[in-house]
């Protein structure tokens, strides 16, 4: 559980810093330099992620159950996860009314994918795991939607196109990682 723990605030940490400390950002990015600021920040990521992924596959063999989730907890994770992949496209598919609407699509897909497996994971792990992401992602999109307000940041819609890509697109990646990747990648197969 300890390795998970470091993971979760070093990755966290990481993804935290343009959203808390921007000045301090800044000042580093000055100081450094964009391509050994990004340099530091990938791997500082990047170790939180492996750390993630290794302590709770640790966890993972040793569960401790907090509670046993009714079956029809999965049915409604499945179900949001459709809207986590759907904002999950959303960030990446310019000009959705999606993403003028929320302002943070990703975050707000972290938001919904952490709650969503956290109402069905009852271990210790998963509480811990997608409780912090959960926390985060609760703080980070807060703190995103009231730095947008501050400087009258306003995302643009180009039509209704866009967000046609990105619901169909956000559907099939949640398709294809619902009934293969997530058996393929995490070992559970949440569609039964």
């Amino acid at each position: 559980m300890l390795y998970l723990v470091l993971g979760l605030v070093l990755f966290l940490g990481t993804h935290s810093i343009g959203i808390f400390a921007g000045t301090w950002r800044s000042t580093q990015l000055q100081r450094l330099g964009a391509g050994r600021w990004k340099l530091l920040y990938a791997l500082a990521s990047l170790a939180g992620f492996v750390l993630i992924v290794w302590g709770f596959g640790q966890a993972r063999a040793e569960p401790v159950i907090l509670w046993l989730a009714p079956h029809g907890m999965w049915h409604l994770t499945a179900l949001l996860m459709v809207f986590s992949f759907i904002l999950l496209a959303a960030a990446y598919v310019p000009g959705t009314r999606i993403k003028a609407a929320v302002g943070h699509p990703m975050i707000l897909a972290t938001k919904v994918w952490s709650a969503a497996h956290l109402i069905s994971n009852g271990t210790l792990a998963g509480t811990v795991l997608f409780g912090a992401f959960l926390t985060w992602s609760v703080a980070a999109y807060a703190g995103s939607r009231r730095r947008d307000r501050l400087a009258g940041t306003r995302y643009p819609a180009a039509g209704v196109s866009r967000d046609l890509i990105a619901v169909v697109v956000g559907v099939l990646a949640w398709g294809l990682f619902a009934h293969v990747l997530h058996y393929r990648l995490i070992g559970i197969r949440p569609m039964g």
